[in-house]
């Protein structure tokens, strides 16, 4: 029976981070400063736009770092 219990664990914590992912992305358009920090690249022509969120991807990995960093030093 413990394997049924760890799966069950395992599926309730999955759960539980999607929905926190899904509201994430939700709230993310009205945060102001991501997607528009200096060093994003916006490259804008007639029909076509080309955009790199390179600095907000680097600093969404710092603090995503030092999150698990944070998180796995218990």
């Amino acid at each position: 029976m413990e394997p049924f219990s760890d799966m069950g664990k395992f599926l309730i914590i999955i759960g539980i981070m999607l929905v926190l992912f899904g509201g994430l992305i939700t709230l993310a358009g009205k945060i102001p400063f991501i997607g528009r920090l200096p060093g994003d690249i916006i490259i804008q022509k007639k029909n076509f736009t080309f955009y790199f969120p390179l600095a907000t991807s680097i600093l969404l990995s710092i603090i995503l770092s030092l999150l698990f960093w944070l998180v796995g030093k218990r």
